[in-house]
C-alpha cells in the first residue's frame, strides 16, 4: 500500500524546509512527507492526491501566507480530506485566529514558531494525532476507479473489459457516490462524457475505447515479432489450449484476442463439470490459469486486437489487424467461438446494457441486490448464470421457450435450478417487448404456446439465446456452412474428393480447413461439442497437425 501523506504547507522556504526534514526524520518510514510554499499548491497537490487515491493524514499549515491564510487553506482541504489532521503553525500575533480556527476548521492544534526541539515542542504532539488518524483508518481501495453512470452502455462496456480481463477496478455511480462527483469536480470534468476512468498515477481517460485502457494498464497489444510459426485467433478455452501446447513445444507463438481471454466460458461464475476441479472453479479463473501457463511457457498473448482479414501466400497466412497492421505465420489456427444472437423484441437495442445485457454480465451482479432480475435462454451458460445471480437477486426468473430444460441443460444444474428457492423456471415463455426510459423497468412476457402476454417489473434482463460463430473475416477464405461455421477434416471430402483447390497430396487433418495449414478448434467448428473440455481437447490437439504441418513446410 502506498504510505499516508503528510502535507507541510509554508511559504517562506527556510521554514518550510525544516519542517520537512523534522517530519521526514521521525515520520519517513511510516508517511511520505510532500511540501507546497503556498495554499493554491497545495490545494492542486490534495486534488492530485484525490485523484490518485493517496491518503492524507495530516495538514501542517503556516497561517500567515500571502493571498491564503493556513485557515482558509484547511476551509478548502478539509473538503477533499475530511477525515486528515490540522495542524496550524503560528506566531503569537495569530493566537486568536487559531482558537477560531477550532471551531470553523476543526483544527486539531497549532503550534507557536519556532518549535525547537521538536523532540519536546513537535512529534509528542503529532505522533499523539497520527496515532489517533491511524486508528481510524481504512485504506482505501488501491487500484482503477470507472466514474459513472449505472445505466450507461459505455461504463458498462469498461466495467466489463476490466472484468473479464481480470483488473481490478471501484465502481462509484455518479448518482450516489458523494465521492464520484468530488473526483469529477478534481478532475476538471463536467460530467457531460462518461465514463471516467482514473488511474493509480493520477492520470485519467473520458469515454476510453478497450484499446486505450488496454495500452494504459500494459496489456500487450503490439506484436513483438513480424513472423510466427503458429498464430492463434481467439484465446478462448481452445485457443488458450492451443497457445499452452504451442509454446510448450517450442513454437513461437502468438494469441490474439479481440475482448478478453477466456471467450463466453470466462464469462460464466461456475463451471462444475470441468475435469479436476470437484468443487468447480469460474470462467475467470480457468482464464487466469490459462494465461499465466502460456506465457510462462513464452507465448505472446495481443488484447485486444480484433482480426479483420486472411490471405494466403505460400507458404506463408498473413493476418491483417484492426489498426492495419499485418502478422505472418507458417500455421494459423481460428479459435474464434460464438457470440450470443441478439433478442428480436421491441424496446431490446435501446435498452441494451442499460438492463439489458447479453451474457453472464457477472459485472452487473452486485447491483441487482434484492431486486427481480430475468434470464433468457436454457442452456448451461443460462443455467449457471442464474445460480450466480439469485445469491443477490431477490428472485430470478428464467423464460424457455420449450417444455423441459433437459434437452439443453446438464442434469445437475437442472437439479440446482429446480431445488433453488429463489429461481423459477418459466416454460413456454418468451419476452415479447421490454420498457423503460434510461433504463430496463419491465417487460412483456408471451406464452409460446397460447399467445397470452402478461407485463412484470423488471431490474434487468440477460440474454443467452443461442450463438453464431465469429467467422465473418474468414469469409471466402476457408469453406463456412450455413451457420456460419468452418467445416474441417473429414466434412470437406465430397464423394471422397479433396475441396476444390486442394494441393497437399493427402487429405485435411482432422481440425484442417479447406487451406491448408489454416486449423479451426472450439465452438467455431461445424459439429463441435460446445463444452469447455471439447474446446480445450480440440486446441491441445491442432497443435499435434500443426507439427505435421510444418513437418512438410519447405524451408
Amino acid at each position: 500500500m502506498e504510505k499516508p501523506v503528510i502535507v507541510a504547507v509554508d511559504d517562506e522556504p527556510t521554514v518550510l524546509g525544516a519542517v520537512a526534514r523534522d517530519l521526514r526524520r521521525e515520520y519517513g518510514r511510516q508517511y511520505r512527507v510532500m511540501r507546497a510554499d503556498s495554499g493554491a499548491r497545495a490545494l492542486e497537490l490534495a486534488r492530485d492526491l484525490k485523484l490518485r487515491n493517496a491518503p492524507v493524514a495530516l495538514f501542517m499549515v503556516d497561517q500567515r501566507m500571502p493571498l491564503m491564510s493556513g485557515v482558509e487553506f484547511l476551509e478548502e482541504a478539509i473538503e477533499i480530506f475530511p477525515d486528515a489532521k490540522r495542524v496550524l503553525l503560528t506566531a503569537y500575533a495569530d493566537t486568536e485566529a487559531a482558537i477560531r480556527a477550532i471551531n470553523d476548521v476543526g483544527l486539531n492544534h497549532y503550534l507557536m514558531k519556532p518549535w525547537d526541539p521538536p523532540e519536546d515542542n513537535l512529534y509528542p504532539v503529532l505522533t499523539d494525532l497520527l496515532d489517533d488518524w491511524q486508528a481510524s483508518f481504512a485504506p482505501p481501495f488501491e487500484g482503477i476507479r470507472v466514474v459513472g453512470h449505472q445505466w450507461s452502455a459505455q461504463s458498462h462496456q469498461v466495467k466489463n473489459f476490466l472484468a473479464r480481463n481480470l483488473v481490478p477496478y471501484q465502481w462509484l455511480d455518479i448518482e450516489t457516490d458523494e465521492d464520484a462527483r468530488d473526483l469529477l469536480e478534481f478532475s476538471s470534468s463536467d460530467g457531460s462524457r462518461l465514463p471516467l476512468v482514473l488511474f493509480t498515477d493520477g492520470k485519467s481517460l473520458t469515454q476510453p475505447t478497450n484499446l486505450e485502457i488496454a495500452e494504459k494498464i500494459g496489456l500487450k497489444t503490439r506484436p513483438g515479432l513480424r513472423f510466427y510459426d503458429l498464430v492463434i485467433v481467439g484465446a478462448g478455452p481452445a485457443g488458450l489450449a492451443a497457445a499452452v501446447y504451442g509454446a510448450s513445444e517450442g513454437l513461437s507463438t502468438l494469441l490474439v484476442e479481440g475482448e478478453a481471454p477466456g471467450g463466453q466460458a470466462g464469462t460464466s461464475s461456475r463451471i462444475e463439470n470441468y475435469l479436476g476441479f470437484p468443487a468447480g472453479l469460474s470462467g475467470g479463473d480457468l482464464a487466469r490459469r490459462a494465461v499465466a501457463q502460456a506465457t510462462r511457457f513464452g507465448a505472446e498473448i495481443l488484447t485486444p486486437l480484433e482480426t479483420t482479414g486472411v490471405r494466403v501466400e505460400e507458404p506463408y497466412r498473413f493476418l491483417t489487424l484492426t489498426d492495419g497492421s499485418e502478422i505472418s505465420c507458417h500455421a494459423l489456427l481460428i479459435s474464434t467461438g460464438v457470440s450470443y444472437r441478439t433478442l428480436d423484441a421491441p424496446g431490446i437495442e435501446k435498452l441494451s446494457g442499460a438492463g439489458v445485457y447479453y451474457g453472464a454480465a457477472i459485472t452487473e451482479a452486485l447491483s441487482c441486490q434484492d431486486r427481480d432480475v430475468f434470464i433468457v435462454g436454457a442452456g448451461n451458460s443460462a443455467g449457471q448464470a442464474a445460480v450466480y445471480l439469485a445469491r443477490y437477486a431477490r428472485s430470478v426468473t428464467m423464460l424457455v421457450r420449450g417444455a423441459s430444460l433437459a434437452q439443453s441443460m446438464s442434469h445437475y444444474l437442472v437439479a440446482q435450478l429446480e431445488s433453488h428457492e429463489k429461481i423459477t423456471v418459466s416454460m413456454h415463455s418468451a419476452v415479447a417487448e421490454v420498457n423503460g426510459n434510461s433504463s430496463l423497468e419491465e417487460i412483456t412476457i408471451a406464452d409460446t404456446v397460447t399467445g397470452e402476454t402478461r407485463t412484470v417489473p423488471a431490474y434487468a434482463l440477460f440474454i443467452f439465446i443461442g450463438a453464431r460463430p465469429r467467422t465473418n473475416w474468414v469469409a471466402g477464405v476457408v469453406e463456412r456452412d450455413q451457420s456460419g461455421s468452418i467445416v474441417t477434416g473429414p466434412g470437406l471430402l465430397r464423394g471422397g474428393q479433396r475441396p476444390k483447390g486442394w494441393n497437399p497430396d493427402r487429405d485435411p487433418y482432422l481440425l484442417e480447413t479447406s487451406v491448408p495449414g489454416i486449423f479451426a478448434a472450439g465452438d467455431v467448428r461445424q459439429r463441435s461439442m460446445k463444452r469447455v473440455a471439447s474446446a480445450v481437447g480440440e486446441g491441445s490437439m491442432a497443435v499435434q497437425f500443426v507439427h505435421q504441418y510444418l513437418s512438410r513446410v519447405p524451408e
